[in-house]
This record gives C-alpha cells, sequence and structure tokens, in this order.
C-alpha cells in the first residue's frame, strides 16, 4: 500500500455528491411552498444546496414574503421534513450516484479513512436505504453540529472522530457553501459539479467515477 494514502482521510458531503436527494427536497419544499399560496422554483433550490433546514425555510418564507412566528417556522419545517422523509423512505441502491460505490469501496480497501460530512438530519436513514452505511468510520451529520456550512464544524469533526489532522483530509462538496466550510477547516476540496460553481476547489469533477485514488493523492504533490 502506498504510505502516504494510509495518511489521509476523506471526507464525503451526502446530497449531490453519493446520492442525489435534491429531486426529494425540491419536491418537499414546493409542496409546502404551494400549501402556503406561492410557488417554488428549480432555480431557488439551487440555492439552497449546502443549507441546512431552518435556514432554507426563512429563505423560502421571505420568497413568499411571508412572516411566521417560532412556533409556527417549527411546524412547517417538521411538515416539510415528514414529506421528505416519506419520500426517502422509499429510495434503492439504484439512486446511489455513478462512481460513489466504486470509490468507497476502493478507499475501504486502501484502508482509508472515511466520514460523512453532511448538513441533512435524515443521513443514517439514505445511506441505510441506498446501502452505503458501512464504507463509512465516522458519520457527521445535521444531528451533531449546531452551526451549518459555511461555518467548517462539520468537518472538523469528522477530522477528529477520524483522528486525522485538517491538513490531511479531502472533502467531496458540491456545494459553494461546503467548499467554504472546507477551505475555512485548511481542507483540500475535491467539487463535484460545474467548475464555475465550486471556486476554492482545487479540483473539480462530474461525479465520483471521474476520480481515482492516485489523483485524489495527487493534491498533495
Amino acid at each position: 500500500m502506498n504510505n502516504t494514502i494510509k495518511n489521509i482521510a476523506c471526507i464525503f458531503d451526502l446530497d449531490g455528491v453519493l446520492v442525489d436527494t435534491a429531486v426529494y427536497h425540491y419536491k418537499a419544499w414546493k409542496q409546502l411552498a404551494n400549501s402556503l399560496g406561492f410557488d417554488f422554483t428549480h432555480a431557488q433550490n439551487e440555492q439552497l444546496k449546502g443549507v441546512n433546514r431552518m435556514c432554507s425555510l426563512d429563505m423560502i418564507l421571505k420568497w413568499g414574503n411571508l412572516d411566521k412566528s417560532e412556533s409556527e417556522r417549527e411546524e412547517l419545517a417538521s411538515l416539510k421534513n415528514s414529506w421528505y422523509v416519506a419520500m426517502i423512505s422509499k429510495m434503492t441502491t439504484a439512486e446511489v450516484l455513478p462512481g460513489s460505490l466504486k470509490l468507497l469501496q476502493d478507499l475501504k480497501e486502501q484502508g482509508v479513512k472515511t466520514a460523512l460530512g453532511s448538513a441533512s438530519k435524515n443521513s443514517a436513514l439514505i445511506l441505510e436505504r441506498t446501502g452505503l452505511v458501512d464504507f463509512f468510520d465516522a458519520i457527521v451529520d445535521g444531528n451533531a453540529v449546531t452551526s451549518s456550512k459555511p461555518d467548517p464544524e462539520v468537518f472538523v469533526k469528522g477530522a477528529e472522530l477520524l483522528k486525522v489532522a485538517n491538513k490531511d483530509c479531502v472533502v467531496f462538496e458540491d456545494a459553494i457553501a461546503g467548499v467554504q466550510a472546507a477551505i475555512a477547516a485548511g481542507m483540500k476540496i475535491i467539487g463535484v459539479g460545474e467548475t464555475e460553481n465550486l471556486p476554492g476547489a482545487q479540483l473539480v469533477i462530474k461525479d465520483l467515477s471521474a476520480i481515482t485514488i492516485d489523483e485524489i493523492l495527487s493534491l498533495y504533490n
């Protein structure tokens, strides 16, 4: 085994990197917006990438020109989540994004430590439904942190659980807030998506089928 590979760790965002749950978030938020009397667009949904549930709700309420009390906001967030959970409960292994499974398998075979670093509070259910849960040495999600990306807390906690220095962690992210969080944590970043949407990433790929362990290691050369 390459000695360098043993010294690094990989931290993965969930939505848009390993699996595509964006469509379910979109459907649930749209259902909520429609129930409140206004519409919600795909373009607006893009702005919610990497943003936690309550901040997403606040953005949506602002777009709908609505002002809600704290208790009403909690109720609406819970309602959206119940619709979302009902949808993701039907997810299958077929919804794992291209290259995700192979890369996780390769990293495990090489003894590379991996963590999940996601804003999702439903990550355990998603990982279980898609068959990915056993590939992770640590899971840090929305239930384990108090600050959402671009705050680096989720990635810093992941590194701590893996017992790896921040500088030796490579983060896989599809959202600008996540890239900013990884930069703030002093980690390497591989962006998943379009280069223009992910400024600050050392490398940008279309999906995880477009990356190899050697290319991950090249970030340290």
